[in-house]
């Protein structure tokens, strides 16, 4: 029977190529690769599709494109590592993946429960890091972009397993310390005991309590405890399992084959392995609760990201979910609704909310060519625009990588926690063998009973998992706050580093500042009534799209003043709106459209000059041809955090332009 011809389909990163006659180079130099069936290289995307068939491997096509001059990038992916429960546990993956041919680095995050890795494509492949991985004791798969919704998916239900374990190891360990401990605190208990049921029965009744402890809550302990102890890498479960088991096995021998023993070592251990099994899941459910709500900043974030969109088929909008949409589909997006993706305005126009990006509070006119970005918040208008970028190309799906990357980041202090973890178990292990062995050569009588309670005590107090989850956990504790605040670590390194920083850099927008526009000023010319040129000016803002009217309207209202009706409103892109109210001609908006409306400013504009010295927005208002006053609006410096900001900041770290920001501040 003939065997099947291999076929095998790679996919490179090229980098190096400038111009067609690059393209053409590195095709005929994959095809002169023995066994290599077909080749295809995109200058455009930098990448080489190379179809392997019989004899050609992947190191041979990188070693002939490297001769023909040109370099294949090295692959980085993210695989997500489940059943690591310490440090020991990430020392033990990433030598595992380190170990792979052609893997030139990869660091394990257990908080995150993933492992970023770099590899040389030509010499080895996803399959074989997952095997590696596998080979370790642990399971890993290709993080893709819904790893996260399925980490936390796996998290509630790590935690919801573990809340179960935990209720039922409290349930039966009860009576066990009951049994056990009560009459050492109540005399009074141990003559009722022995009265009642007699001693042998309350450790038959403790046998039987602590074995379904061990067998059902702790079961995970032994499953995955014991085959790492026989792989010669023992972990924390190890730790657990061999504590727990030794004191359960005495207890046994103690209660159904005490003639084993010496008279005076007699006695039962029962409620140590359950206590033990019972506290060690009571950390587990704290530690996963913990990490869970480390993801919030980032389920925060995706959240910005409507789940459905309107888009255009077949001329018809459709109501399609987030995912299906592609390159170059038209989108329809209506008054209130957040956009689906990156894209170009094509029809329509309108003002969006940016200040998920930038920061500012005043929304952005847009009209058709107008880059727009997912996420962000349309206002009054409705448009339709192309989608350019989608999923994780988008600049939302950017700033979420970016957090992910920040959280998942192994600072350098980590490395001195990795190394000291490395030997940390074993070392644990040995100096619970010295312990019993020390016991039970120099120890008082019982010297068993006392070696036993001596080594059992050294495995399951030191505990590893601190050490290891301390710095990652902060990590994505201190990312994940920041980026629920706006504040975003390009780099979790940033954090270790940031108690070395001597200039602190505030942008005003929306950090010091309350983030959205008020109307701070209204200074009249001479002979008007504020309260009449206010409600003229509101009413015609009224009928304006724009964000800044809003404010105007909103301090008119604030004040309690009715707006007048009005009739030929008129609007001028980029200088400012008019109508007739009550009979009279009101014009609002910049100096250059009381310019182009010839009407004089003079009187007003130093007054406006001043405003806008302070960084604040003034336009003029005229009434039949006259100014009759300058209004500002601005987005006021929050008081109470920006002056504790500023008392706080040192004062040789003051700017230059210190002097101006405290007069603006007021403090």
């Amino acid at each position: 029977m003939a065997r099947a011809e291999r076929s095998e389909t790679l996919r490179l990163r090229v980098e190096g190529m400038t111009c067609a006659s690059c393209v053409g180079r590195v095709e005929r130099a994959i095809r002169a690769v023995p066994g290599v069936a077909n080749a295809a290289v995109n200058l455009a995307t930098e990448t080489a599709e190379v179809r392997l068939g019989g004899s050609a491997t992947p190191g041979a096509v990188v070693t002939a494109i490297a001769g023909a001059g040109y370099t294949v990038a090295p692959e980085e992916i993210t695989l997500g590592v489940e059943g690591m429960t310490c440090a020991s546990c990430v020392g033990r993956v990433e030598r595992a993946l380190r170990a792979v041919p052609g893997v030139t680095e990869a660091a394990v995050n257990l908080a995150t429960e993933a492992a970023r890795v770099r590899y040389d494509a030509g010499q080895t492949e996803l399959a074989a890091l997952i095997a590696a991985v596998a080979k370790a004791g642990y399971t890993a798969h290709l993080a893709g972009d819904d790893s996260a919704a399925r980490r936390d998916a796996a998290r509630d239900a790590e935690i919801a397993l573990l809340r179960r374990d935990l209720v039922l190891a409290a349930a039966l360990t009860l009576p066990v310390l009951v049994l056990a401990m009560g009459p050492h605190v109540i005399q009074a208990l141990h003559h009722l005991i022995a009265a009642s049921i007699g001693i042998t029965a309350s450790w038959i009744i403790q046998f039987v309590l602590t074995t379904l402890v061990m067998a059902v809550p702790g079961r995970r302990f032994l499953i995955k405890g014991v085959p790492a102890l026989l792989r010669g890498a023992p972990d924390m479960n190890s730790l657990v399992a061999l504590g727990t088991s030794a004191a359960w096995a005495f207890s046994v021998v103690a209660t159904f084959a005490p003639g084993l023993l010496p008279a005076a070592a007699r006695g039962v251990y029962f409620e140590a392995a359950a206590v033990i099994v019972t506290l060690i899941l009571l950390g587990r459910w704290l530690e996963a609760g913990a990490k869970g709500r480390t993801g919030a900043a980032i389920r925060h974030l995706a959240g910005l990201r409507p789940t459905t969109a309107r888009v255009l088929r077949g001329g018809e909008a459709v109501e399609l979910a987030v995912d299906a949409i592609r390159v170059g589909d038209l989108l329809q997006v209506r008054p209130g609704e957040r956009l689906a993706t990156d894209g170009e305005i094509t029809e329509g126009a309108s003002y969006i909310d940016e200040a998920m990006i930038s920061g500012e509070p005043v929304p952005v006119a847009k009209a058709a060519g107008a880059a727009v970005i997912g996420g962000t918040i349309n206002q009054t208008g409705a448009f339709t625009y192309r989608a350019t970028r989608i999923g994780a190309d988008t600049v939302l799906g950017q700033i979420i990588r970016m957090v992910e990357d920040a959280q998942g980041a192994k600072l350098p202090i980590q490395a001195l926690v990795d190394r000291i973890t490395l030997w940390f178990v074993p070392a644990v292990i040995a100096a619970a063998g010295l312990t019993v062995a020390v016991w039970l050569i120099f120890g008082p009588a019982p010297a068993l009973t006392h070696a036993l309670v001596a080594g059992v005590a050294v495995l399951i107090i030191a505990c590893p998992c601190a050490m290891g989850l301390a710095t990652p956990t902060s990590i994505m504790v201190g990312t994940g706050r920041g980026a629920e605040l706006g504040v975003l670590f390009r780099k979790g390194d940033a954090l270790q580093s940031l108690h070395e920083a001597t200039v602190v850099a505030l942008d005003k927008t929306g950090t010091l500042t309350a983030g959205a526009p008020k109307l701070t000023d209204l200074v009249l010319a001479d002979g008007f009534d504020a309260a009449q040129v206010l409600a003229q000016v509101a009413a015609v803002e009224a009928r304006s799209e724009h964000p800044i009217a809003a404010a105007i309207v909103a301090e008119a209202r604030a004040r309690g003043l009715a707006l007048p009706e009005l009739t030929g409103f008129a609007a001028v892109p980029g200088f400012g709106v008019q109508a007739q109210v009550g009979g009279q001609a009101v014009a609002v908006g910049a100096d250059r459209f009381m310019a182009r409306l010839g009407i004089d400013i003079a009187a007003l504009s130093p007054k406006g000059g001043a405003l806008a010295a302070e960084a604040r927005t003034p336009l003029y208002a005229a009434v039949d041809g006259r100014a009759v006053a300058v209004l500002a609006v601005a987005d006021l410096i929050a008081f109470v955090v920006a002056g504790q900001v500023v008392e706080t900041l040192p004062a040789p770290g003051l700017a230059a332009d210190a002097a101006q920001f405290q007069r603006y501040v007021g403090v």
